[in-house]
């Protein structure tokens, strides 16, 4: 086979491996494509599960699934009927949003046909649940996480059960968190308090580069508690979780009021108490109270830039006319390996001009594995994605292998993408002696918006057993943004 090579004959490169982070200003080359419109983010609102039950009215509009159906361009909250329709009317007006609603007697599914399946849409908001989640549900909600969706969850003060079934948004919500078939072993990284806060304005911490607190719809400074309750973060078992805003006289791991954190390639954010969502305006008959536009809070500041970042999104701010954008272009640098290890960390000798096996284009490639006997080699660069952008990864692949069985994977390599902790967000695939070919195959993955705004690194690991070798040649990669 032409991919064994003896370790002491392995051509390594003369160039020292650089290091992992690539700035976007670096990595998106002159010429690259002309703007193109901004993605539509794509959010469901439920209102499956009594979130209108008792004074609650926790939609954006009284025509569901479509709020459209009630007016197809609004410009002022009353032109939708909803203690929520201020947070919908601002995105709708942007122009970047397509918003839909889970009609009352609806289940959350994800992967089915409905036009309300989540597998639809890019963000579930959970203001204020008021019924159990089924094992049903709590899978799909878990699983749409997981696999890239933005899961928005607002509570409230512990005692406030609006349908007297038993149940209130804080055991629901930690029921969901703690007994579903997908992880409940603290996934998110936090516990909703059993708490009833009369009232606060928790202020947000200092950190100017946080998208939620200062993102495109404005800068976040205070909340409102009316009624409310906080959070215990738990950093040991997920430490992407965060606070961002805290009640007066806490901070660190409690007393946090709002917090986001990330499950698999998903995004969570959790808020205390769903008066600072209320515009005050709803159907006729509810007691309401217009927390959006408290003024001693930022409360629709932290929504809508909430529901931006959990979108993937890229903003235009404050509700105004449309205008974001993501400049299309490929991110890697060095795509194709010509310029050595420029730009790629790799194990020693990866990346190569050895010509016992051939580059796709050009004279480089990597060359994982190949030696017939125990052995582990990597290649990896991070990069930052543009929010507001899709990503698509792509490499040409060529497996060559001595191995003869047609039903074991001796060897394998692994496709990933890791945050900037080094905790891996996906294994996009897996590949094995089994796949072995002729030539060069290009594999293609769409990563969506899951992880715009963020710097991951792209990761390939192969690992070799003790007999008969397979080599993993990759050449001419990319990772393109539109």
């Amino acid at each position: 086979m032409l991919g064994f090579r003896r370790s002491r004959h392995r051509l390594t490169t003369a160039l020292a491996v650089f290091g992992l982070l690539v700035t976007g200003a670096a990595v998106q080359a002159a010429g690259a494509a002309p703007a193109h419109a901004a993605t539509t983010h794509r959010i469901l609102f439920d209102n499956g599960h009594a979130e209108t039950a008792g004074n609650a009215d926790w939609i954006i509009s009284t025509s569901q699934p479509d709020p459209l159906g009630q007016d197809s361009s609004p410009s002022a909250e009353t032109d939708w009927t909803g203690a929520l329709s201020s947070w919908g009317v601002a995105l709708q007006k942007t122009g970047n949003y397509s918003l839909k609603t889970l009609p009352s007697g609806s289940s959350l599914t994800y992967g089915g046909s409905a036009a309300t399946d989540l597998s639809n849409f890019d963000e579930l908001v959970l203001p204020e649940p008021n019924t159990l989640f089924t094992t049903a549900e709590k899978t799909a909600i878990m699983t749409f996480v997981k696999n890239g969706g933005g899961l928005f969850m607002i509570s409230d003060h512990t005692g406030a059960d609006r349908n007297n079934d038993g149940e209130d948004a804080v055991e629901i919500l930690n029921d969901l968190m703690t007994d579903n078939s997908v992880d409940s072993t603290d996934p998110f990284g936090f516990s909703i308090d059993s708490l009833s806060i009369g009232s606060d304005y928790p202020s947000a911490i200092s950190d100017s580069s946080n998208a939620v607190l200062h993102g495109s719809f404005g800068t976040v400074s205070k909340s409102l508690i009316a009624s409310g309750t906080t959070a215990t973060l738990k950093p040991a078992d997920n430490s992407a979780v965060k606070g961002l805003l805290y009640r007066t006289g806490y901070s660190g791991n409690t007393g946090a009021f709002f917090a986001t954190s990330t499950f698999g390639s998903g995004k969570v954010a959790f808020w205390g108490d769903s008066s600072p969502i209320d515009d005050g305006t709803g159907q006729s008959g509810n007691t309401l109270y217009d927390g959006w536009n408290d003024t001693g809070a930022t409360n629709a500041a932290l929504a809508l830039n909430a529901t931006e970042w959990l979108a993937g999104a890229s903003g235009t701010g404050g509700g105004g006319g449309g205008g974001g954008t993501c400049t299309a272009a490929q991110l890697l640098a060095n795509p194709g390996f010509e310029s050595a290890s420029s730009s790629w960390t790799a194990s020693s000798g990866v990346i190569t001009t050895d010509t016992g096996e051939a580059a796709r284009t050009g004279s480089y490639k990597a060359w994982l594995d190949g030696y017939g006997s125990a052995h582990t080699d990597t290649l990896s660069q991070s990069v930052t994605i543009p929010s507001g952008c899709s990503a698509t990864l792509s490499f040409y692949l060529h497996v060559d292998t001595a191995e003869t069985t047609t039903s074991t994977a001796y060897d394998t390599l692994k496709a990933q993408v890791l945050n900037s902790s080094g905790t891996v967000l996906s294994t996009l695939a897996t590949y094995s002696n089994l796949n072995a070919a002729s030539g060069y195959t290009q594999r293609t993955f769409s990563l969506g918006t899951a992880y715009a705004g963020q710097t991951v690194t792209i990761k390939f690991t192969g690992t070799e057993g003790s007999m008969l070798q397979t080599s993993f040649v990759i050449d001419d990669t990319a990772l393109n943004v539109s």
